[in-house]
């Protein structure tokens, strides 16, 4: 970095008087305080007291302090606990159902440094003092990272497409910037963490001996087991160009460029609560978690919660919330033979050296559990190329018979807490996620098979562990003739025949089976798609495809939002998606006027089923067009209103905001986890555990799902954490 000393003092001089002079206004957009009142304006909190809560006021040199959070943390219990409120309009605050132990309680917020860690016990009354940060510098460091991130400034428009490294230095496969902002996004950067946190925004000082800061970015992403994954996102973004954008972006930030200021938690945003556990280990990193059956939401009620590990370890942490402990559960290939070596580094870890953190042979990706408290996941079972016979041509099974399938990197398997037992499934199709269907065999969908779609008939496989003859799969056939029914097809590099059907490789990234019997997915890429599949009397041989994409213009520019990732289905068959544009979408197959089916189903024919709501974090700095920097990585349905916002309320992932995003009535609310910084998630579950305790019997249960939970402020050590998010009909509810 070549930014002058000098010029670094100059701006930080420069923002500390900025700050100063509309530091006491009650318009200042850092404070963010409720009221100009002198601090002696003590109000009053209402209530009684409980023996098991921590109430107070909170208050700074400028009055009482709105929207401010309060942390109370201990040690004592057997993992690491903390909750979380915010205060009302009034400075009030009130910390609900703690557990007996002693507490560490600070208060957090916009505007304003840590306060002192005050110890306490439930029971107590507790007024905090606030402490205003002392420059706008200080106050950006508590911003969520795609604050931070919206900095960046990407490619403009006119260098599309790009023509290589020895061209303009973007790759030749991104034709347009919209393309180009999906792997900036949660097509490329953002699908494994943050951006924009102080891990990424800053160098790490084991880089700082290289002359400049291309340099030093060009040997960040070749760090650690995660590599050569990020040098082949880079190469595939673009080397040359790309790199130059990260290093203009941290070389700004490191000479004073801030970002915007967050507004503080207004309104519904008051009244969460948010509860966390650690789980895990430090070099374990989780993908996501289970607490209940999705189809009904009160099984496993005050039941333990499941997570996976994906590439990081073989084994299902748990949680038990009720008494705050941990355990695991090993998982294992079903082929004793199957040991792989850990994926080596390209080069040493700034965090951890030379050590491979990340030695899984199974894989775990994505959990469910069934009505009887089963936890069924995507789990490698087999060596990807070790291909049963009866997947392969010339078997008898059905689905072979009808597209028979070879090589499949992860399969199924399945715990069962009755008798502690675990059992891996081989399966022919690749998977990814599943859900079940409401249907008499619990059917059980899956994404990841690339050209065919699996599911497993769990009544079936349970009934008789036979998962040969309890499984299935179909390929992606388009009804291109139009008459209702499955036909002969073509292939996908075929010409549409008007005689014929054709088969598509649409890929299913998300699955998520309908209330009506269909199955609904995503497809990634650029402008992307969302496909619906109606399996029919025998899915290998009846199942249909419909294609919606993202709407483009005559030149393929995205008319608004474009590239999904993770979606979801509400009770009513309306498709939410996350998108790469840093928007939820809306799709309404409903509104569709031209035909779902037939020669005129070319992909583009439903434009107007298509609804974008921009997400709550700034554009990017130099980008004009809808949309913003957080491009979140999975849409959630809360279906059976387990939040308290209602049925059918779609929530998004907040990967960037550090928060849980909630639609609802069209406006968003911001579920925000200020500590540690660094909250990023790819999965929430719902779960009522009393459908008559209030508020107190339902929530939202996630957790830290990002590869690299050392980029959390608590760095090096810190494990991944299990959240519960609870809403309150107003700040105070006890």
């Amino acid at each position: 970095m070549h930014t002058s000393h000098n010029f670094r003092i100059l701006t930080l001089l420069l923002s500390a008087l900025l700050l100063s002079a509309c530091g006491d206004s009650s318009t200042n957009t850092n404070s963010q305080s409720a009221t100009t009142a002198p601090a002696a304006a003590t109000p009053d909190t209402t209530g009684t007291q409980s023996g098991n809560n921590i109430s107070g006021v909170v208050s700074s040199r400028n009055g009482v302090e709105a929207g401010v959070w309060v942390i109370a943390e201990t040690r004592d219990l057997p993992t690491l606990y903390s909750k979380t409120v915010v205060t009302d309009d009034q400075g009030r605050y009130m910390l609900p159902d703690l557990p007996p132990a002693s507490y560490e309680v600070f208060v957090r917020g916009y505007g304003l440094v840590d306060s002192a860690r005050i110890e306490a016990s439930p029971g107590q009354s507790l007024d905090l003092t606030a402490e205003i940060a002392p420059d706008a510098a200080t106050a950006a460091e508590y911003y969520p990272a795609g604050y931070w991130y919206s900095l960046l400034e990407i490619p403009e428009a006119h260098e599309f497409p790009g023509t290589g490294q020895d061209g303009n230095g973007i790759g030749i496969g991104v034709l347009t910037q919209d393309d180009y902002i999906r792997r900036v996004t949660n097509g490329g950067c953002v699908v494994c963490h943050q951006m924009g946190n102080a891990a990424t925004r800053t160098i790490p000082d084991m880089f700082a001996n290289m002359e400049t800061s291309f340099d030093m970015w060009d040997r960040r992403v070749r760090s650690g087991q995660a590599g050569a994954f990020m040098t082949r996102t880079l190469a595939g973004m673009g080397d040359q160009r790309t790199l130059e954008m990260y290093a203009d972006w941290t070389d700004r930030i490191a000479a004073g460029e801030l970002p915007p200021a967050p507004e503080r938690p207004q309104g519904l945003e008051r009244n969460v609560v948010i509860t966390q556990w650690d789980w895990a280990d430090p070099t374990a990193y989780l993908h996501d978690l289970v607490s209940t059956d999705r189809r009904d939401p009160t099984v496993n009620a005050y039941g333990k919660i499941f997570g996976a590990l994906e590439n990081s370890a073989d084994y299902l942490p748990v949680l038990d919330p009720a008494t705050h402990s941990l355990d695991q559960i090993p998982v294992f290939p079903e082929d004793d033979n199957y040991n792989p070596e850990p994926e080596s580094a390209m080069a040493s870890s700034p965090f951890w050296g030379d050590e491979l953190i990340w030695d899984a042979e199974t894989t775990v990706h994505n959990p469910m559990m069934d009505a009887e408290g089963r936890v069924w996941i995507t789990s490698r079972a087999r060596d990807p190329g070790n291909v049963p016979a009866f997947c392969q041509e010339g078997s008898e099974h059905p689905s072979a018979q009808a597209f028979p399938l070879g090589r499949s990197g992860r399969h199924l398997g399945v715990y069962d807490p009755s008798n502690d037992e675990y059992t891996p499934i081989n399966t022919c199709f690749g998977t990814h996620h599943l859900m079940f269907a409401e249907d008499a065999d619990n059917t059980l969908w899956t994404s990841g098979g690339g050209s065919a779609v699996g599911w497993l008939n769990t009544r079936e496989f349970l009934e008789t562990g036979d998962a040969e003859a309890a499984q299935g799969w179909t390929p992606f056939i388009l009804d291109t003739n139009g008459n209702g029914r499955r036909d002969d097809y073509v292939a996908p590099d075929a010409a549409v025949d008007p005689a014929r059907d054709k088969r598509i490789n649409s890929g299913l990234y998300a699955v998520a089976p309908a209330a009506d019997g269909s199955v609904w997915g995503s497809n990634l890429g650029y402008p992307g798609a969302i496909v619906r599949i109606e399996p029919g009397s025998d899915p290998t041989t009846t199942a249909l495809t419909e294609y919606y994409e993202l709407p483009v213009d005559a030149d393929g520019n995205a008319i608004e939002g474009f590239s999904p990732r993770g979606m979801d289905i509400d009770r009513n068959g309306i498709a939410w998606v996350a998108l790469a544009s840093g928007h939820m979408g809306r799709f309404d197959r409903s509104q569709c006027r031209a035909p779902l089916n037939g020669p005129e189903a070319t992909g583009q024919h439903c434009p107007e089923g298509w609804t974008f709501f921009t997400e709550p974090l700034p554009q990017f700095k130099n980008i004009e067009q809808s949309g913003s920097s957080e491009g979140s990585y999975y849409t959630w349905v809360d279906q059976f209103d387990t939040l308290g916002l209602g049925d059918n309320t779609p929530i998004n992932t907040g990967n960037q905001s550090g928060s849980l995003l909630v639609l609802n009535d069209d406006e968003w609310v911001r579920l925000t986890v200020p500590y540690p910084l660094g909250f990023y998630t790819k999965w929430l579950d719902g779960r009522i555990d009393d459908p008559d305790g209030g508020w107190k019997g339902r929530g939202l249960w996630a957790t830290i799902s990002s590869r690299a939970p050392f980029h959390m402020e608590t760095g090096a050590g810190t494990t991944s954490k299990v959240y519960h998010f609870q809403m309150r009909p107003d700040p105070l509810a006890d």
